[in-house]
């Protein structure tokens, strides 16, 4: 029944996310956000769906959910921050911290399924320092400005980067375990979709529909994706 409910709950959540696109692209509002917060529901409902599935690997399924769910919480936080722009500083550090939190979740789940040497532990922390530490370093070269937001920017992509990182680790020293590379390309996924969100908050002209666009579909696949990988984990 629950394997049957994810599929259900992924095919309702894909169609959620198009409409979700076509009325954010078409004229944004409250329709856009209502069809946003249903989708959202999508990928956390397919996360508990996958939990009740595969209950010999409920504790990686609930970190992987509790980390979907600060990703919505974060999103709302982002929304508030177009809504209330008095206060939009706070809400865009709200937005981070969340994010930041479900990144963490994240690689909980990792570090608790898969035993990490002392080796692999190490690479996997210092390329995700020097995937953050490039980011803040090339600022001027991409055109960004994160001015007061620098250190939350540099903290935040040290996490979006660990998990990617972590997950690419993990794949290739499993004999690349389905796993290890669902979650890897969901942190790819997450990676370019706030590569883009970043250009559009910290640069000028890139807040296209375009780029709204593709910043929505990438961070749908990848949320979508990352509830897929409580059914992977064996």
């Amino acid at each position: 029944m629950s394997w049957t409910l994810y599929w259900v709950l992924l095919a309702i959540g894909i169609v959620m996310t198009g409409i979700f696109l076509f009325l954010r692209v078409k004229k944004g509002g409250i329709s856009a956000l209502y069809a946003k917060a249903a989708a959202s529901l999508c990928f956390i409902s397919t996360a508990f769906a996958a939990t009740s599935a595969n209950r010999d690997n409920i504790q990686f399924g609930l970190w992987v959910a509790f980390g979907l769910i600060l990703g919505m919480v974060g999103d709302i936080w982002l929304d508030l921050k177009w809504i209330y722009l008095q206060d939009k500083d706070s809400y865009l550090y709200s937005g981070f911290i969340s994010f930041l939190l479900g990144h963490i979740c994240f690689n909980v789940a990792i570090y608790k399924s898969y035993r990490f040497t002392g080796k692999t532990l190490a690479v996997s922390i210092g390329v995700s320092l020097l995937i953050a530490l490039g980011n803040i370093l090339t600022e001027k070269l991409m055109k960004n400005h994160f001015g007061k937001f620098k250190f939350i920017v540099f903290l935040y992509t040290f996490f979006l980067a660990l998990t990617m990182v972590s997950a690419i680790i993990a794949a290739i020293a499993t004999g690349f375990e389905k796993v290890w590379v669902v979650m890897a390309v969901g942190g790819v996924l997450f990676t370019l979709s706030d590569a883009v969100l970043s250009g559009m908050y910290f640069a000028e002209n890139k807040n296209t529909k375009f780029n709204i666009f593709l910043n929505h579909i990438l961070y749908y696949a990848a949320q979508f994706t990352m509830a897929a990988t409580i059914l992977c984990i064996k």
